[in-house]
């Protein structure tokens, strides 16, 4: 089965290798036919501590480090490239 990778916001850096990652999600209301935007936070694993508050990162499904954290940091998003 294949691993989910998503892409969001670094809300929290503040524990060592952890970083809270916010997460939005956009889909159509199936009665209001209007665009409606959901936000999940997802713990994430950092081994080096490498990204910052702000930081666009990708993140993806692994073993349980933790009660909480069942995500790992794969790399930050540069937005220079585009």
């Amino acid at each position: 089965m294949p691993k989910r990778i998503l892409q969001g916001v670094v809300v929290s850096d503040k524990s060592d290798k952890t970083i809270t990652v916010n997460v939005e999600r956009r889909f159509t209301h199936p009665v209001m036919k209007k665009t409606v935007r959901r936000t999940k936070k997802y713990r994430a694993h950092d081994e080096e501590n490498q990204a910052k508050i702000g930081d666009i990162v990708r993140i993806v499904e692994c073993r349980p480090y933790s009660k909480n954290k069942t995500w790992n940091l794969i790399e930050k998003v540069d937005l220079s490239q585009s």
